[in-house]
C-alpha cells in the first residue's frame, strides 16, 4: 500500500506495507507512481519518501513469483525503470529516509532521490546471490561510480550489506543519523526546501543531471550554469533574494 499526504507544500510519500518490508509487487509500483503524479498535480514545492516498519523497501515482491514464467524485462524495464526516471525528474526537491533494508528495487528509489538521509540501521547492497539473480534498478552504476569496479564486485560476489554509516562515508547517500532522528531531519529539510528558492533548486537539480548522464566537462557545464544564472534573473525569487539582502531581512520565496 501507498500512502500519501500534502500539507504545508510538502508532499509525504510512505510504502505502507511493513509485514513484507515494503517489497513492492506491480499493483505497488504503480500506486508509488499515482502518488507521484498526485503530488505533481497539487503544484507541492517538495517531496519526502519514506516507509513504515522495519526496512525502507526489501526489494521486488517475489513471494508469488514463478521464475519459469517471470516476465523481468515486462517488471523492470516496463514498470520500474519508467517509475524511476518519474522520480529522479520530479519537478521539485526530493528527500528520501532510509532505514533498515534497502535492495533491489528499494534502492532504485534511492538512486532516483535527489537527496537521502539514512539512518545508522540501513542494509545496502547486492544480496542476489543467493538468489543467482543480479543487482538492477541503477545499482551497478551507483556503486561503480561511487565505489570502484573492485569493491562493486566484492559486495556482489559476497552479498554483505553495508551500514548505514559505511555507506554515507562511502559516498552513496548525503548524510546518516541515529534512526530515531532521521525522519525529524528528512522532514525538516524538506520543509527548508519547500519555502527556498525552489526555481533555482530545479536549475542545479537539471543541471547535476546532465554532469551525471551527459558527462559534462568543466567549461561546458560552466556554460549551461551561466545560462540558467540568467534566466534566473527573471524570477519573482531572483529579485527578493537580492531585494532581501540589501534591505537586510529574511527572504520570502514563492517558487516563481
Amino acid at each position: 500500500m501507498i500512502d500519501i499526504r500534502i500539507s504545508d507544500d510538502v508532499a509525504r510519500i510512505t510504502l505502507n506495507a511493513p509485514e513484507h518490508l515494503n517489497a513492492l509487487g506491480e499493483q505497488a509500483l504503480h500506486q508509488l507512481r499515482a502518488a507521484y503524479d498526485e503530488a505533481e498535480r497539487a503544484g507541492v514545492r517538495a517531496l519526502v519518501l519514506r516507509a513504515e516498519g522495519r526496512s525502507f523497501c526489501a526489494g521486488r515482491d517475489i513471494s508469488a513469483v514463478d521464475p519459469r514464467d517471470d516476465d523481468v524485462i515486462g517488471y523492470l524495464g516496463g514498470i520500474v525503470t519508467p517509475l524511476l526516471k518519474r522520480m529522479a525528474e520530479f519537478p521539485a526537491p526530493t528527500f528520501a529516509v532510509a532505514h533498515g533494508a534497502c535492495l533491489g528495487v528499494g534502492l532504485g528509489l534511492l538512486i532516483a532521490t535527489d537527496v537521502v538521509y539514512v539512518a545508522e540501521s540501513a542494509k545496502i547492497g547486492s544480496p542476489f546471490a543467493a538468489l543467482g539473480a543480479t543487482l538492477d534498478s541503477g545499482g551497478h552504476a551507483l556503486f561503480a561510480e561511487r565505489l570502484g569496479a573492485h569493491k562493486t564486485l566484492d559486495l556482489i560476489y559476497t552479498g554483505r550489506l553495508m551500514s548505514g554509516s559505511e555507506a554515507v562515508a562511502s559516498g552513496l547517500f548525503s548524510r546518516v543519523f541515529p534512526d530515531e532522528a532521521v525522519h525529524t531531519a528528512a522532514e525538516d529539510a524538506a520543509r527548508a526546501a519547500a519555502h527556498g528558492a525552489t526555481a533555482a533548486f530545479l536549475a542545479s537539480k537539471r543541471l547535476i543531471a546532465r554532469i551525471r548522464d551527459e558527462r559534462l566537462a568543466l567549461w561546458e557545464s560552466i556554460d549551461i550554469e551561466n545560462a540558467a544564472q540568467a534566466a534566473l534573473c527573471d524570477t519573482d525569487d531572483y529579485r527578493e533574494g537580492f531585494a532581501a539582502f540589501q534591505q537586510k531581512r529574511e527572504p520570502e520565496f514563492r517558487g516563481r
